[in-house]
């Protein structure tokens, strides 16, 4: 089997640290998801990101490149994922973890399609057929093993939004290379952070301004200050470094990964051990990313 390339393995790497980042907003979005508006939460994440971005692309002095942005392409990918990101808190809010996580995984199929269509980019069958068995590895988790399970699941108003809000990161992941013009990934990663930030103040700022911003929680703060930093601006530099080396369905196949990354931090730190049926389906994702990792596709 042939080793892939130095800039594909990058692009592995970065998607596997971005799956890890995810399942850390997923465990902390469930806590605060009905002590704070999801569009404040978004809001604020953007704005911390940014602010960081900016610090980093100065001191970088890579300010000159910022000349390369396309204004309407920054602002479809920041509105995109700002519904990602809200419909995902919003969506906690009444749905359970495990049939948000269903959801969830119908990003990579998404993301598939999105990218044929924009891309004209087609994956091989074993491509396909590899990101199919990672899902049924993450359904097997969530369902606990148990078909009933699967037979039984109702989709409740939460999964719905949602999954609107899947299919717009879907969207996201297909059009960064299709919009990437040659600037660096930290350059169009401050091109939607900042055009998320616009696009929510100009909708949200009643909220903005009136809420209550001294009487938050602590683990409000916290889990903000994680999103912001780790779930939102080193996340879109991971996700838009990757969608340039890797197709989108491959960038979305790490979604799979998430359940894995949730199970070690519930060991970690509620001591809360899965069941057997647990690591069978997360022997069955870690099989398929392999296979990911060493296809010779791109």
């Amino acid at each position: 089997m042939k080793f892939p390339s130095k800039s594909v393995a990058s692009g592995h790497i970065a998607m596997l640290i971005f799956s890890l980042l995810v399942s850390g907003s997923f465990v902390l979005g469930s806590i605060i998801a009905n002590l704070i508006d999801p569009d404040l939460v978004t809001f604020l994440r953007f704005v911390i990101a940014f602010l960081l971005i900016a610090i980093l692309i100065i001191f970088q002095d890579k300010l000159y490149l910022m000349k390369g942005l396309s204004p309407w392409k920054s602002l479809i990918l920041g509105a995109l994922i700002s519904i990602y990101f809200i419909t995902m808190f919003e969506g906690l809010k009444t749905a359970n973890s495990t049939s948000m996580a269903v959801v969830f995984t119908l990003t990579p199929l998404l993301a598939g399609l999105f990218d044929l269509i924009f891309s004209n980019r087609v994956m091989s069958i074993k491509v396909w057929i590899t990101v199919i068995i990672a899902a049924i590895g993450a359904l097997w988790i969530i369902f606990d093993g148990k078909f009933e399970n699967l037979i039984q699941f109702k989709v409740g108003f939460g999964e719905k939004l949602f999954f609107i809000g899947c299919i717009c990161h879907a969207l996201y992941a297909s059009l960064i290379p299709k919009f990437n013009r040659g600037e660096p990934a930290i350059i169009q990663t401050f091109g939607t952070l900042i055009s998320g930030v616009i696009i929510l103040g100009l909708f949200s700022n009643e909220k903005i301004i009136y809420s209550s911003w001294f009487d938050f929680p602590i683990i409000v703060l916290f889990t903000i200050s994680y999103l912001a930093i780790f779930a939102t601006a080193a996340s879109f530099f991971l996700i838009q470094y990757s969608a340039i080396r890797l197709s989108s369905i491959k960038v979305m196949a790490y979604t799979y990964a998430v359940p894995i990354w949730v199970v070690l931090l519930q060991i970690f730190f509620f001591n809360q051990f899965p069941n057997k049926i647990t690591f069978i389906g997360a022997f069955i994702i870690m099989i398929s990313l392999v296979i990911l990792l060493f296809n010779e596709e791109g």
